[in-house]
């Protein structure tokens, strides 16, 4: 069974194109969607509407900077800091290209920071490589199950 890819997004467009561009790279993942850093924390860490979600961590979680409730680096800072999760690969997905956002991002274990694309072409293009690579391409943390990848 593939393991889901997490997209934490607030912005409606961004979400759409995001979806769109993941859609069209054909990847069989599941993209499991949430709106802010606090849901993501609770699907993460299967609590609250999250407590029935299946055991085992996604794939990779596509991270927004810029979220309601807890922001992205907050997330990070979670993630990195909890045993089961902080082998989790976490891609920051922002139109932010502070260079104290990318600093701090990197300096709470991201593992690539990546700036949108402002141009529709450019973004499906870049979306749909980041999840080819973490999703597919990408050798997970030993322990991780990949049913799809079992090398004997």
């Amino acid at each position: 069974m593939l393991k889901p890819i997490l997209l934490v997004e607030d912005d409606a467009r961004d979400l759409e194109l995001t979806l769109v561009a993941l859609e069209r790279s054909q990847l069989a993942n599941e993209v499991v969607v949430v709106r802010d850093g606090a849901e993501a924390l609770d699907y993460l860490n299967r609590e609250g509407v999250h407590a029935d979600r299946p055991e085992g961590n996604p794939a990779v979680i596509l991270l927004d900077l810029k979220l309601p409730k807890v922001n992205g680096l907050e997330v990070l800072k979670s993630v990195r800091a909890t045993e089961s999760l902080k082998s989790v690969p976490v891609v920051m997905l922002t139109s932010s290209q502070t260079e104290s956002d990318v600093v701090q991002s990197y300096a709470l274990g991201v593992n690539a920071y990546v700036v949108k694309p402002v141009e529709f072409k450019q973004f499906v293009t870049a979306i749909a490589d980041l999840g080819v690579f973490w999703a597919v391409l990408n050798e997970p943390p030993p322990g991780s199950l990949r049913a799809s990848r079992r090398y004997e």
